[in-house]
């Protein structure tokens, strides 16, 4: 309502002008005057709308750009003789060329505004290199929380991306009536905070918004391209969605699933037998890192630690799975049976 009140105004200030401008006129009711200040008006109206919808790296880039159009367009010009094309006008010659550079520089410096982001001054500011240097956080991977691990290992560096669609978003997850999805927002909140303690880590909140953009994935993957940055997440369909459009992701379950113990077919390993199995007979077990181990015939030794050797290893989407089967079956069979005896 305001805006509408604002335009209004504008116009009828230009009305005003135009009409106390006017050319003196035989006529008593002369409007060219306020016509040219309607029309004025008008185009004023019209480059607000235009300029609203565009963020602040491509206002600046486009302002760059234009002024050194004009520097380029005054030393061309300053440098170039007059006969230059022979049947031109020299004042045409000259408003074309200014134009041309003009709206050369502009164009140019919006279509590289992403250089003209905070975050890229900040880092061009501090040092920092421009390429690989900047990581986006996703709202599942602040959640998650390994993120942190990862950071205060030191094996991470650079800078770390929090946009402000992020954070509220991770915030309407804290603010939630369900108690669980609260709980997982403030956790989130509390990464966040632990992150920023790092020595080695610097985060960083990005203004950068995209209005027309409703998804928060697709934001992300926009933000990706604009700052040529990694997405960092555990979400398995932003991980697709960004791979297919050129932006390059860092998947904490992918790095979680590389650095899982190796274990080869022939090997033993002890594991504590948690629940059955789907096929009959068959025990589930899992190993410290949460790895899913299946193992035959250890229905019997339910709730109980037994050595296990590695018959194959499964790579699923999810991660790896191992099977085995029980190491001296017949002494444990033997035990379990002596056990059965002394209960009874």
């Amino acid at each position: 309502m305001g805006r509408w009140i604002l335009g209004a105004g504008l116009m009828a200030t230009a009305i005003l002008l135009g009409w106390s401008a006017r050319t003196p006129s035989l006529h008593p009711f002369d409007l060219a005057g306020p016509v040219a200040g309607l029309i004025a008006a008008g185009i004023i109206l019209g480059l607000e709308r235009v300029l609203r919808g565009l963020g602040l790296p491509v206002l600046v880039g486009g302002l760059m750009g234009l002024f050194v159009g004009g520097v380029t367009a005054a030393v061309v010009l300053h440098v170039l003789p007059e006969e230059a094309l022979p049947g031109l006008p020299p004042a045409a010659l000259r408003l074309f060329l200014v134009l041309l550079f003009l709206y050369g520089g502009m164009v140019i410096g919006a279509t590289h505004a992403e250089r003209f982001s905070p975050e890229s001054l900040r880092a061009a500011w501090t040092g920092a290199t421009r390429e690989h240097n900047f990581k986006i956080l996703d709202t599942s991977a602040i959640i998650d929380g390994r993120i942190a691990d990862v950071c205060e290992s030191g094996f991470v560096d650079g800078m770390l991306v929090v946009p402000q669609f992020v954070l509220r978003e991770l915030q309407a997850v804290a603010d939630s009536p369900d108690s669980l999805k609260r709980n997982r927002g403030r956790k989130g909140l509390e990464i966040l905070q632990r992150i920023k303690k790092g020595p080695d880590i610097r985060v960083i909140f990005s203004e950068q918004d995209f209005p027309d953009v409703k998804e928060v994935d697709l934001k992300l993957i926009e933000l990706a391209r604009r700052m040529s940055g990694r997405i960092v997440t555990n979400d398995f369909n932003l991980n697709k969605v960004a791979e297919l459009r050129g932006v390059r992701v860092l998947n904490v379950n992918m790095l979680a699933n590389s650095l899982k113990p190796v274990v080869l077919p022939g090997e033993s390993m002890n594991i504590f037998v948690l629940k059955e199995g789907k096929e009959p007979n068959q025990g589930v077990g899992y190993l410290d890192d949460g790895t899913m181990v299946v193992i035959d015939n250890a229905k019997r030794f339910l709730g109980r630690s037994i050595d296990i050797t590695v018959t194959s290893v499964l790579q699923t989407t999810a991660g790896k799975m191992f099977f085995g089967r029980c190491e001296n079956g017949e002494d444990h069979a033997a035990i379990d049976a002596r056990l059965k005896k002394a209960g009874a």
